[in-house]
């Protein structure tokens, strides 16, 4: 496997960092939602300005972009749980090699080795 065979220790340690993780992009999810619903609510009923408007719709930009990248990493983080389950954590779904342990231990949720992640990054870059 990966620098030797991962401990349980270090898979129990890294279950709780995501689980941890889950969480706290939940609540950010959250706490953004309620954001947008709070400015909606202040927005209605009141004469606004352009100003007004403007920093709204920039608020709501923000929100909708925080979600979006929240989101994504909430599938991130549940498919590396799934993985601690079906006893795969550490072997990269995309080509099956092992993530290094100081990967894992600095991104918990990874699912790719470093050098796919740079490929994935440069070939979205490209895309653009």
């Amino acid at each position: 496997m990966n620098d030797s065979v991962l401990s349980k220790s270090f898979l129990d340690a890294q279950r709780e960092r995501l689980l941890t993780l889950r969480k706290q992009l939940i609540a950010s999810a959250d706490a953004a939602g309620n954001d947008e619903g709070l400015l909606q609510q202040t927005a209605g009923g009141e004469p606004q300005d352009s100003g007004d408007d403007a920093e709204r719709f920039a608020q709501q930009d923000r929100d909708e972009s925080l979600l979006s990248h929240n989101e994504g990493r909430l599938t991130i983080v549940d498919r590396a749980l799934e993985k601690l389950d079906e006893g795969s954590y550490g072997i990269s779904d995309g080509n099956g090699e092992a993530i290094s342990k100081a990967r894992l231990e600095a991104i918990p949720e990874t699912i790719y080795t470093i050098e796919e992640m740079e490929a994935r990054e440069r070939a979205e870059r490209s895309a653009r």
